[in-house]
Order: C-alpha cells, then sequence, then structure tokens
C-alpha cells in the first residue's frame, strides 16, 4: 500500500480543563521529522509526542500544533517571557544605534508584544496536566488518524497514476523487443550499401567474410537482451511494491526507478538505432515523473 507523505490531520476534545485542539500537517522528507508548536507544555513534551506520530508515520516532517484553551481558575489565562523581552529590547536598541536612529527605540519596543514567544499560553499547573495528558494523549492519536487516513487516499491516486506509467513504459519495452533483430539486419544494409557506394568506380567485389565478420563485431556490441530482460525485471518489482501490502515502499521504489533509469541509458547507448532512440527517449521521460512522484512516497 502507498502513503503519500503529505496531508493534513485535525481532532478536538473536551475536558474539566477545558478544550485542546490538534492539528497536523505534513510534507515529503526523506526521513522522518516531528516539530511541536502551541500551548506550554507541550512544545518541551516533543518526545512523548513523536512516539505517538512515529507508531504511524515513518517518512516526512510533521508540524504538530496544539493549542489548548484551559477554563480552570488555577490556570493563567496568558504570560510573558521576561527574558525574551530583555533579549529583544537589548538587540533593537543595539541596531538602532549601529545605524545612527536612537529615535527608533520607542517605536520598535511598542512592537515587541507582537514579536513570536512573547506572549504565550500559561502552562497548567502540574496536579491539573495530570488529568489534562490522557485527554490529550488519545486526542493526538485521533489526530494522527486522520492524518493517515488523507495520506492514504492520496496515496492510491499517486499508485493508479504510477500503474498507468508503468504501463506506458512497458509499450515502449515491447516496441524495443519487436525492433532488436532488426538492428543487425539494417546495420549490414547500411554497410553495405556504403562499401557498393565506395567501390562502384572501382569494380572491387565485396569480401562477403568481411562484411559477416563486421556485422557480427556490431551485432556483439550493440546486443542489448541481457539489459531488456532485467528491464523487464524490474518492472515487475515495481508493479510488486505497487500493489503489495508492505509497509513505506517508498525507497525502494526509488531504488528499483533508479535500476531502471540505468538499463534505459545502457539500451540507449549500446543500440544505435534510430527507431530504439525513440523508445528510449520516450522512457526516460516516463521515469523522470516518477521519480517526481516517488518523492512523495512514504
Amino acid at each position: 500500500m502507498l502513503l503519500s507523505m503529505t496531508g493534513f490531520g485535525k481532532a478536538q476534545s473536551q475536558g474539566e480543563f477545558g478544550s485542546l485542539t490538534v492539528e497536523l500537517r505534513a510534507v515529503n522528507n526523506r526521513y522522518l521529522k516531528v516539530s511541536v508548536r502551541g500551548s506550554d507544555p507541550y512544545p518541551a513534551m516533543e518526545s512523548d509526542i513523536e512516539k505517538i506520530v512515529r507508531k504511524v508515520v515513518r517518512r516526512g516532517t510533521v508540524q504538530v500544533h496544539i493549542r489548548a484553551e484551559r477554563t480552570g481558575g488555577k490556570v493563567e489565562a496568558r504570560r510573558l517571557d521576561h527574558e525574551l523581552i530583555r533579549q529583544y529590547i537589548r538587540e533593537l536598541t543595539e541596531i538602532c544605534v549601529e545605524f545612527g536612529n536612537p529615535t527608533w527605540v520607542p517605536h520598535l519596543i511598542a512592537q515587541v508584544p507582537q514579536m513570536p514567544g512573547v506572549i504565550g499560553d500559561a502552562a497548567p499547573p502540574e496536579d491539573t496536566f495530570d488529568t489534562e495528558w490522557p485527554i490529550a494523549e488519545r486526542t493526538i492519536e485521533t489526530a494522527v488518524e486522520n492524518l493517515q487516513e488523507m495520506r492514504r487516499q492520496e496515496g492510491a491516486a499517486m499508485a493508479e497514476e504510477l500503474r498507468e506509467h508503468a504501463r506506458v513504459f512497458t509499450q515502449c519495452l515491447e516496441q524495443i523487443k519487436l525492433l532488436v533483430p532488426q538492428v543487425a539486419t539494417g546495420y549490414r544494409q547500411r554497410l553495405q550499401e556504403r562499401i557498393r557506394e565506395a567501390l562502384q568506380e572501382s569494380a572491387v567485389p565485396i569480401e562477403m567474410p568481411d562484411l559477416i565478420r563486421e556485422v557480427a563485431v556490431y551485432s556483439e556490441r550493440s546486443d542489448i537482451s541481457e539489459e531488456v530482460m532485467r528491464l523487464g525485471s524490474h518492472l515487475q518489482q515495481f508493479h510488486q511494491l505497487i500493489t503489495g501490502d508492505g509497509e513505506s515502499p517508498g525507497r525502494k521504489l526509488e531504488f528499483v526507478t533508479q535500476e531502471m533509469n540505468r538499463e534505459t541509458n545502457t539500451i540507449g547507448s549500446k543500440a544505435g538505432d534510430v527507431a530504439i532512440s525513440q523508445q528510449v527517449f520516450e522512457m526516460k521521460a516516463i521515469l523522470e515523473k516518477i521519480r517526481e512522484m516517488l518523492q512523495n512516497v512514504e
């Protein structure tokens, strides 16, 4: 089963502490990276939240935003980060002095409350959070499930498109198989015609053993039967990975596609036939589309 690395999941819950909203946004990444933002103390609990996400998600960048609206009397509605405010004021003052405009300082300091991290939700008391965290944990799990469902839907659509690309690629390969026997014959005819034109005035006869030997050398050098066979094997693996039940086949598909591209390049360089080169050109264009899609497959 293919899974997209992009998606969105959301879940909400209510409790004695108030309400909780969890939003997950996932984008593609070679490895799994989880970042947590929102109400305290959740950003500091990134490792615990990552464990929940990691149970389902294998690759991608997942941004988790948790917003808690607490109604308990013991919880302060907002808090000020005093040290961060001091740091902002120091740096803004230094910048104004550096540019010779100290009159800017009051205006810029007035903007400090709107700067990131200055004002935030206060963390709840420990005894209150003990009842909040189990609800938060279930809410995060539900959001992850919703994210996973969206990733499944997008993955199914991508699998269908990949199958179509593979079908067209297979058609090109079948055309190459039909053209292979004609390569040596066409080369012999072209070589014979060129020799006949070169020797026409001198009336020197063409020695057939020499001609046959030259054609045999060319046929051996341009033989692509092994590459065609390996390419067919890679296509079978590609289909199996798309339709199989294995988890996270994205990396395997990337490797198979890389091998398919290598065999296709070899066919193009060895065959030396215009018709085969045209098919190789189409195959390389298809592989490029496949590679772009696989960047978003888990």
